[in-house]
């Protein structure tokens, strides 16, 4: 019943903020700017992409955990498209993409948590410098070993704690057999409604720029209504979480809209260091699957690691 319920919620939600979003879309009398209204229709789109893929969390856990490594695949190929290579990191990339990526979902499938907490950045990192030493380019060295461990961290090595939420031993009831994928659907909803909520209000009234070399659209006034607008709805999704008092949810909410705020600015970051704005185009209007799962891949080892230590079963 409780996972009908959540559906149903975030079903209502989307058909909401759709129907806003086409209605203002169609209102060119008032003057908005009509962009923005594109962009805000595109963070729909997301969101319903998003949510019919979680939706399979609660048929089978590993077909999320493939569907999450197939995305974590296609935001580390963005990645190295926007970062140029050479052949010297070549070899190493391979490893890259055909070993340590699927192996790092693999682990997570298996609940192997001793191994793929360590997998990247232990064995990883230091296979890829010493694989692109052997090539014999010192050029830039430095740089270009960095710039591949970067992503392979953030895309996937953080990516993969999202579906690692849906193998956490919670402190509930044994019967309740959803437990984890309820977990799961709050925080990338979460996640995106944050960010939703964060341009919403960065539009409306926002005034001081966080950086705004790197991102025009991102104000403090921003930041702090939307990590208030995702505590109210971590409130009124309190009965599909873990959490145990309301003061909980209200601060895993903030910390969620926190994490990923910075992580949606640090991509931009380094878009905006390659002279790119889009990276990509499998969401249509929102430039590929880096462009959207950046704020996730911030939020989604914090929120692993808190709620493993806070609510998990023996802070296992």
């Amino acid at each position: 019943m409780q996972d009908w319920a959540l559906l149903g919620m975030v079903l209502l939600l989307l058909s909401g903020a759709t129907f806003g979003g086409q209605w203002l879309k169609r209102q060119t009398t008032l003057g908005l700017d009509q962009k923005a209204v594109d962009s805000f229709n595109s963070r729909i789109q997301a969101w319903w992409f998003f949510s019919i893929v979680l939706a399979l969390a609660f048929f089978h856990p590993l077909v999320t955990v493939v569907l999450f490594g197939m995305l974590s695949f296609w935001a580390l190929r963005e990645y190295i498209t926007l970062t140029p290579t050479t052949l010297g990191d070549h070899r190493a990339l391979f490893w890259v993409f055909f070993f340590f990526t699927p192996m790092q979902f693999i682990l997570v499938g298996l609940n192997l948590y001793g191994f793929y907490s360590i997998l990247i950045p232990v064995y990883a990192f230091l296979f890829i410098a010493a694989r692109v030493a052997v090539s014999g380019d010192y050029q830039r060295f430095l740089e270009r070993v960095a710039k591949i461990q970067f992503g392979l961290l953030v895309c996937v090595y953080c990516l993969s704690f999202a579906p690692a939420l849906l193998f956490m031993n919670l402190d509930q009831p044994e019967t309740d057999t959803s437990a984890n994928a309820r977990l799961l659907f709050f925080f990338i909803t979460m996640v995106l409604f944050s960010e939703l909520a964060q341009f919403l209000c960065s539009r409306s009234f926002g005034k001081h720029m966080i950086a705004e070399t790197i991102d025009e659209s991102r104000t403090w006034e921003g930041m702090l209504g939307g990590a208030g607008a995702t505590a109210v709805l971590g409130m009124i999704l309190y009965w599909a979480t873990p959490f145990q008092s309301f003061w909980q949810v209200i601060v895993m909410s903030v910390l969620i809209a926190v994490m990923a705020s910075a992580g949606a600015l640090t991509m931009s970051a380094i878009k905006r260091d390659r002279g790119e704005v889009r990276s990509g185009t499998l969401i249509e209007g929102h430039g590929g699957v880096l462009s959207r799962i950046d704020a996730i891949c911030f939020a989604a080892p914090v929120f692993y690691h808190v709620t493993r230590y806070f609510f998990s079963l023996g802070g296992e």
